[in-house]
Order: C-alpha cells, then structure tokens, then sequence
C-alpha cells in the first residue's frame, strides 16, 4: 500500500462563521455582548454556576439549524487520500457531521456534558447532549452518576487544555499542516505550527495578514471555504 501523508488541521471559529455561527473574538463576536471571565471561565462556574450553564445552553441551541458548510466537507473529503487529523478550537460539532473521523477538540464540546469533578480528558465520562436532533438543557440540579453536578463539557478560561500534549504529537507527525479559520491569537493551540517538522509544508488560509513569519508558509489569502478549494488544488 502507498504511503499516505499526514494532514495535521488546526481549524478556529472562522470555518464555522461561514455556517452562521458567531466567531468569539472578531467585531460583532460572542465576546463584545458577553466578558468571557462571566459566563466562560472557572471563576465563574464556582460562583455563579447556573449562569454558566444557561449560557452553554443559549450556545447548544444554536446549533439547531446550522450544518456543515463547504469548508467542513471539503476537509473531511482529504481523508480519501491523506491521514487526516483535525486539532479544532472549535466546540461545536460540525467536523463531525460533515464526515470527519478524526477530530480532537482542544477546547471541549458545546453538545456534552460532564460531572464537574472529572477531568476533560475523561472522554468516558461525558454524555452526548444531542437527542433526536435536538439539544437538551442543563439545569442545576441535574446530576451524574457519580452525585455531581453536569457542567459543560469545556475547557473553561483557567483551565488547563488537558489535549494539548495530543495535539503536539499529531504535528510532531505531520507532513503537511494546514491552518484554517484561526487568527493565531489564542494559545496554546497558536503555537501548535511549531512542533511541526522542518520540511512539513504550513498552509495558512486566511484574508488577513497573518501575525507569524516562517520562511515554509504559504499563505491562502481567503475566507475557509473557497481557501479550502484553492488547496486542495495545490495539494493534488
């Protein structure tokens, strides 16, 4: 059998945007009507807990409605000929249902829930959210198994990214890397590109300038879903 090169996908909020789905940092994102320290970090769940699951529940519901767009489909259509694992920012599930397998979300899972005295990492430990299409709420009160509360299934602001170690191997072994939907601004996942091997070509699908400078990238200066096009001509 051929060799089949590695893929390594850093994907952000910008392929979801094209879906209908809020980017956190861009003018007019989550982040201008809500301060994330109130309804997104660990501070937050111990003191005002009830609010931050109605704000995951607000973004839950969202997501009725919204599918997959061309840059998600044409991602999942490289596993025909490459070894293709995505490394998202994203928590929405939508690499998923466009038909990718392999999908490693740094930052949590909007459609899942938690005990919260277990750890992210814990994959086992969370529960699926969506049922017959739709999205369930959580209230306090609601209880796992083991007596604790739910509470989302997200790496809060203050938490540490418990899969960032998976992420690093996933780069360390890539022969291509492609970045997509992602300013760079948030870490550890902007510095993923690094671990990169020194012959591994970085592709950066973006219309903006980008905020890093190595002499191997190559910068696609589109919106997600007509740069994903141009590469994967590129990559033919």
């Amino acid at each position: 059998m051929a060799y089949r090169k590695r893929i390594a996908v850093l994907s952000g909020a910008g392929v979801s945007a094209e879906s209908g789905l809020l980017t956190y940092r861009d003018n007019g994102g989550l982040w201008d009507n809500y301060n994330p320290m109130d309804v997104a970090s660990d501070k937050a769940w111990k003191q005002n807990p009830g609010l931050v699951l109605d704000f995951y529940n607000t973004q839950r519901e969202k997501l009725q409605g919204i599918r997959p767009n061309d840059a998600h489909r044409l991602l999942a259509s490289l596993e025909e000929r490459f070894n293709v694992d995505i490394v998202t920012q994203n928590v929405d599930n939508l690499h998923e249902r466009a038909g990718s397998t392999r999908v490693l979300h740094l930052h949590g899972e909007v459609t899942k829930i938690r005990p919260e005295n277990s750890c992210n990492e814990a994959d086992g430990f969370s529960e699926n959210l969506v049922v017959d299409c739709g999205y369930s709420k959580v209230v306090l009160g609601d209880l796992a198994p083991n007596g604790a509360q739910y509470r989302p299934h997200i790496v809060f602001f203050g938490e540490p990214v418990p899969k960032i170690e998976r992420a690093i191997d996933i780069f360390s072994a890539a022969d291509i890397v492609l970045i997509v939907g992602t300013s760079l601004s948030v870490y550890p996942a902007a510095g993923l590109y690094r671990y990169a091997c020194p012959k591994a070509p970085i592709y950066i699908i973006d219309p903006a300038d980008i905020p890093v400078h190595d002499s191997r990238i190559i910068h696609i200066r589109e919106k997600a879903t007509t740069g994903m096009a141009a590469f994967l001509e590129m990559v033919q």
